[in-house]
């Protein structure tokens, strides 16, 4: 693959990540435990170009084409999403799937035309106004503060709070059978306050990253993990034997692509763009290499919300 990415980052945040690819890979903190790898997809999603789109009056857009490339905000450690690999730079998942589908309908390469740049949770909305980066895909949470700040295309999922648990576990199916048992999540989130919140009887554990978390729950200390679950999906597709999502969603997130607030052209085309892909196949065939390796099938995706242009 020849997609450009951005690789330099501090050196704590480069030991995480391969603390993260440690525990996929082979179940951090298990001495004596075989390697395991999840399965793969029987090739990698390509994406037709559009060779003759054109968007005057999208002042990202032209920027873009003036500098040859597209410079995407993505994630770089969540697994099966927007995930970095520390020893090619390159990134993988269902996130970096509908940025290329998308950029390859705005008529650049996603091969050769695209350039990913890692932004902190923290930093999307002022990497968008500042012009550091095109647009945004990465577990972005379409919600009325954001939309103060941002514009908005999509929504290209509806994620929703679930739980991460072993595969041989046979009685925790749902917030409904959390009481005494153990779930973990990330200090400071919304999973963990809605936890906390609304199943008290349920017993809280919080670590620094989603990724101790799951190394909990695969060494026994914990009983589930719960956030997301296109996060918990990008988990179980690594170890699709040891781990499983279940239960129904007790919270609804629609991820959107972030684009800056002032150009509603970009946002415009970025909905056509979604919704033909939709309709061609291509955001199934994301999904399929990505997502779907978990064992869970591919979702109806959600209708685009044009409002959000407006």
């Amino acid at each position: 693959m020849r997609t450009r990415r951005t690789v330099a980052r501090p050196a704590r945040h480069a030991a995480l990540l391969l603390c993260v690819l440690a525990l996929l890979a082979a179940g951090c903190g298990r001495a004596g435990s075989p390697p395991v790898r999840g399965p793969q997809p029987k090739e990698e999603p390509r994406y037709v170009v559009d060779r003759d789109f054109r968007l005057p009056g999208s002042p990202t857009w032209e920027r873009a084409k003036k500098r040859g490339h597209l410079v995407i905000g993505s994630k770089e450690d969540q697994p099966g999403l927007g995930e970095m690999d520390p020893a090619t730079g390159e990134y993988s998942g269902f996130d970096v799937e509908i940025a290329k589908m998308l950029a390859a309908s705005l008529g650049f390469d996603p091969e050769r035309d695209v350039t990913f740049k890692a932004i902190a949770s923290a930093n999307r909305e002022t990497a968008l106004q500042n012009g550091q980066i095109d647009y945004y895909v990465g577990t972005y949470t379409i919600n009325d503060g954001r939309k103060k700040l941002v514009g908005f295309a999509g929504p290209y999922y509806i994620a929703g709070q679930k739980l991460l648990v072993r595969a041989d576990e046979k009685r925790l199916k749902g917030p409904g059978s959390m009481a005494g048992r153990k779930i973990c999540s990330a200090v400071g989130s919304t999973p963990l306050q809605r936890i906390q919140a609304d199943y008290p009887k349920a017993v809280s554990v919080a670590y620094d990253s989603y990724a101790i978390c799951v190394d909990n729950l695969l060494n026994k200390q914990v009983d589930a993990v719960t956030t997301d679950d296109t996060i918990l999906l990008g988990y179980a597709s690594k170890l699709p034997d040891e781990l499983k999502v279940v239960g129904k969603a007790f919270s609804e997130e629609p991820y959107g692509i972030g684009v800056p607030r002032s150009d509603r052209k970009l946002a415009e085309a970025l909905d056509t763009a979604l919704t033909a892909r939709e309709r061609n196949g291509d955001w199934k065939k994301a999904y399929d290499a990505t997502l779907a390796l978990s064992g869970e099938p591919a979702p109806k995706p959600p209708r685009v919300d044009p409002s959000l242009t407006r």
